[in-house]
């Protein structure tokens, strides 16, 4: 008689194994559903309804779309637009341009014995860099609304560079070019010119001071720092004053390794890049003073934030004359100029052509306006395109020594007004509106800041001190006005202002 088989104990327990799965997971859960279920006769209360959606308070439109929606900015320029260039003629010199450097980026790779191809590049009529120069008028640098500048901002934060060189100001200062028309610096700052990948070509001034760092009270203007976010903070408050004299600015993380270094030719600009102690790449100014290892700028290790501002169309095509500014500084330690002891003075300016009978004068009290909200005391020139004459307008240029001080006042600046007391209609009726809390200067100044990749560019006590200095310009002209009468003070230079009270903007939300 056969014994009991061995294995009959583990196929018992298999098959049991198998029944508790398919209890556990086929028929338990659809015994849950079963009980789950509700009869037809259930005392239950229904499920709640659902709630309608919450009406909200419909969204107020961004502080900077409402300013430049007002009417204030939408008038028409006073004349017929009058464009800087001529399209074919800019269009043909900037081909030479390009071919040139073409060639001579050619030649320079041979000498080095680079064997790899490069492929020449083209210039692009629809460069963001060349449509700016083409919407250059006499209204000012570029319309209100202009695409190409809002390309031309993205461009050049993203666009890979082909080429870096001194600027033409440091080659005067080596001697290497006859730059007679261009203000020679004083050496303490440092600024280069970038080629980006589509030939358009920037002024980049790196950071040399951090943006909590307030300028010693012991510092002479000269010798103040170059600070980059002025420069990009410069930008953005001419266009909110819709003066629109300062070229397109933005910042920009620098590779100053692989962006600057390995694509100058320079060799004087090569040899002054050096690694710090604390392996930092960094490089230095080539000038007769003031340029040595203490003031180089480094990188962390490579990066480094800088300002670039967007090139005028070259001298070649569009002739600028740089003059003196009649309120000059005393650039010495003790001396003081005329309109520093005179209060008449401006009756001298007055009498002199052209600011006895055209708008300079107008001009030159604008570009005071800007230099005080900036606490820029350093606009000893300024520069203006030649073609448009003697009413052309002023270009707001080199404004890195601006916002250096939020805790000081320096009415000096306001000099031209207060001496002069004349201001154009249009500008006081935007620094009327720019005073009032639904467009307050400080609230679009922190919200067209926020679009610029380094942002915050400016802190917080610099923003309050733009309400509190717009509030002193205000008080200046009030007093000039009960002095001589608005008559004398706001000169008329619209055909029909419209004062800020007058309209307000009215949005699609």
């Amino acid at each position: 008689m056969p014994g009991p088989r061995r294995d009959r104990p583990a196929v018992l327990l298999l098959l049991g194994a198998l029944l508790a799965a398919d209890l556990y997971f086929h028929l338990w859960p659809r015994a849950r559903r079963e009980l789950g279920r509700v009869s037809p006769g259930c005392p239950c209360p229904a499920p709640p309804a659902p709630r309608p959606p919450l009406s909200r308070a419909p969204r107020a439109a961004p502080a900077l779309r409402r300013l430049f929606a007002h009417p204030l900015y939408r008038a028409a320029p006073p004349g017929p637009a009058e464009p800087l260039l001529g399209a074919r003629e800019a269009l043909r010199y900037y081909r030479r341009k390009a071919a040139r450097w073409n060639r001579r980026h050619k030649l320079y790779r041979q000498e080095l014995n680079l064997t790899s191809p490069a492929a020449p590049l083209p210039l692009r009529p629809e460069a963001s860099w060349l449509q700016f120069h083409l919407g250059i008028s006499r209204d000012g640098l570029y319309p209100r609304s202009s695409p190409a500048v809002t390309r031309l901002l993205r461009d050049m934060r993203e666009l890979p560079t082909i080429s870096a060189d001194y600027s033409q100001d440091e080659k005067a200062l080596l001697g290497a070019c006859d730059c007679s028309q261009v203000v020679k610096p004083s050496g303490v700052h440092l600024k280069l010119v970038l080629r980006f990948q589509d030939f358009g070509k920037a002024m980049f001034k790196p950071m040399r001071q951090k943006r909590e760092e307030e300028t010693p009270e012991d510092f002479f203007y000269f010798v103040d720092f170059q600070r980059h976010n002025a420069e990009i903070a410069a930008f953005h408050l001419d266009r909110i004053l819709d003066f629109r004299r300062v070229p397109p600015t933005v910042g920009r993380l620098i590779n100053v390794t692989k962006e600057i270094l390995e694509v100058t030719k320079n060799e004087v600009l090569q040899s002054v890049f050096f690694v710090s102690p604390a392996s930092n790449v960094c490089f230095f100014a080539k000038c007769p003073y003031m340029c040595k290892t203490e003031y180089a700028v480094c990188g962390n290790p490579h990066l480094l934030e800088g300002s670039l501002s967007a090139f005028l169309p070259s001298l070649n095509l569009a002739p600028r004359l740089s003059i003196p500014n009649p309120w000059i500084r005393s650039y010495s330690f003790d001396g003081k100029e005329e309109w520093e002891v005179n209060p008449l003075y401006c009756n001298t300016v007055r009498e002199i052509y052209p600011y006895s009978n055209s708008n300079r004068l107008l001009n030159i009290v604008d570009m005071a306006i800007f230099d005080f909200l900036t606490g820029n005391m350093d606009r000893h020139h300024y520069e203006m395109f030649t073609k448009f004459g003697d009413d052309g307008f002023l270009l707001h240029l080199d404004n890195a020594r601006g916002f250096g001080r939020h805790s000081h006042d320096e009415i000096s600046i306001l000099a031209p007004l207060s001496q002069c007391c004349v201001i154009k209609r249009t500008t006081l009726l935007r620094l009327q509106l720019l005073a009032e809390p639904e467009y307050r200067l400080s609230a679009v100044m922190r919200e067209s800041l926020l679009q610029d990749p380094l942002a915050p560019v400016l802190t917080e006590p610099h923003l309050l001190a733009l309400d509190r200095r717009l509030q002193l310009i205000l008080d200046a002209v009030g007093k000039c006005i009960d002095t001589f009468g608005e008559a004398t003070v706001v000169a008329n230079d619209t055909a029909q202002p419209q004062s800020p009270a007058a309209h307000r903007a009215k949005l699609d939300t």
